[in-house]
């Protein structure tokens, strides 16, 4: 019985492949699927509307000219001819419905088209070139300290549980359709997570700076994000609720991801790497402590740092050199401006290797360890300062061991 079977399938698949039909308009390809089930129904009917042709022009032909028979034949061929009608109104109609269909699935098409174009903006933003890789959060592999969360005005939308193919009782058109839904749904919660992710990663290194959150940036025009392009995002324009809604989701995961990318930025320009390409160990604290030279207690506005004489200092962010000179009390210095309202100091310098208005990158050498100005010997004095205030450069170094390699 199973052989049997097997082989009436081979043959009806054989008789009615699956086919495609094709439209082009505006240079865009598209098709819809006509299963052989559906082939097999079309054929029917079709030879159903073949087989009453047949049947009445038999009929017509061979029945008598005259007489009361004839009368009564008359008739049925009316009745014959109306059926015949009929079933030429139900082919055309059949067929308006097919061509509707067809452009309500061009339609479709070309609407999915266009929302996976504006869902491409939202992946280049999330896989640009420039993502992370010159202080990307990647670090050495250790472990992320993150104790603060994004302050969110509105909380992430609960996401709905996407039906699979198979829990759809559906075929052809319709089950393609919403499985591009999905695709799309899953696209955009997959974006917001790893864009909160990221918001929280560089939150967190910016946290144990010691710098309030809520003063970084606050002054700073460089903000922004991906371009969405997508019916203005203005849900009030878009009349269909399901685009509507795309509208609006679009929109906040294109916040998130600016979001997460203005916290990036910040941590990009900070000076969390270390101010030498060699090994320095700690010779002084920030803050009080015994001065050098009066033994009184004097305030530290930096910590000194040593190694060897000569040894290279190099920019522990990237920035515009603002000064190089020298200053008094500090001898030799270099200073960078790291945007955002950062600046690090870099003094007691023996020599310097930067000249004002200079960009430098992290890891550039900015001058040679020495001992000018008010100091005891061969050291690195270095500042960060935010705002015109100093804090304690420990801490930046510390937030940088998360994301540069020791």
């Amino acid at each position: 019985m199973a052989k049997w079977r097997t082989r009436i399938r081979s043959t009806f698949e054989r008789f009615f492949p699956e086919r495609q039909i094709y439209h082009r308009s505006a240079g865009t390809v598209n098709y819809i699927s006509v299963s052989p089930w559906q082939q097999s129904i079309m054929a029917l009917g079709a030879l159903a509307v073949a087989l009453w042709c047949l049947y009445a022009t038999v009929m017509i032909l061979l029945a008598p000219s005259s007489g009361a028979y004839g009368a009564g034949s008359g008739q049925e061929v009316a009745r014959l001819e109306r059926w015949v009608q009929q079933l030429r109104a139900q082919e055309a109609l059949n067929k308006s419905l097919l061509e509707e269909r067809t452009d309500a699935f061009q339609r479709a098409t070309v609407g999915f088209e266009e929302r996976h174009e504006n869902l491409k903006i939202i992946l280049d933003e999330l896989n640009g070139s420039d993502e992370l890789e010159v202080s990307a959060l990647r670090g050495n592999g250790a472990a992320m300290l993150v104790e603060a969360s994004i302050d969110e005005a509105d909380p992430r939308q609960s996401r709905d549980e996407i039906k699979t193919a198979s829990a759809i009782d559906v075929v052809g058109v319709r089950a393609r359709l919403e499985r591009l839904r999905g695709d799309q749904s899953n696209f955009l919660d997959n974006a917001e997570t790893l864009a909160v992710e990221r918001a929280e990663r560089a939150r967190g290194v910016l946290q144990l700076t010691g710098v309030g959150l809520n003063r970084i940036g606050g002054d700073e025009s460089a903000v922004g994000g991906p371009l969405v392009d997508m019916l203005a995002l203005s849900s009030s324009d878009i009349d269909d609720p399901t685009e509507r809604q795309f509208a609006e989701r679009i929109a906040q995961v294109a916040a998130r991801l600016a979001e997460s990318r203005n916290y990036e930025n910040i941590v990009e320009s900070l000076p969390l790497a270390q101010p030498s390409s060699v090994d320095l160990r700690l010779t002084s604290n920030y803050g009080l402590r015994a001065d050098p030279f009066s033994r009184r207690s004097a305030w530290h506005s930096g910590i000194d740092m040593a190694a060897f004489y000569k040894a290279p200092i190099t920019a522990s962010g990237p920035g515009k050199v603002v000064y190089a000179g020298r200053k008094s009390g500090y001898g030799r210095l270099v200073e960078i401006d790291h945007g955002y309202g950062f600046r690090s100091r870099y003094a007691h310098l023996h020599s310097i290797t930067v000249s004002r208005g200079d960009i430098v990158e992290v890891g550039d050498k900015v001058g040679l360890m020495g001992s000018s100005g008010r100091s005891t010997g061969p050291h690195l004095h270095f500042e960060v300062i935010f705002q015109g205030k100093p804090y304690d450069p420990s801490r930046f170094l510390k937030a940088g061991q998360h994301v540069y390699e020791g």
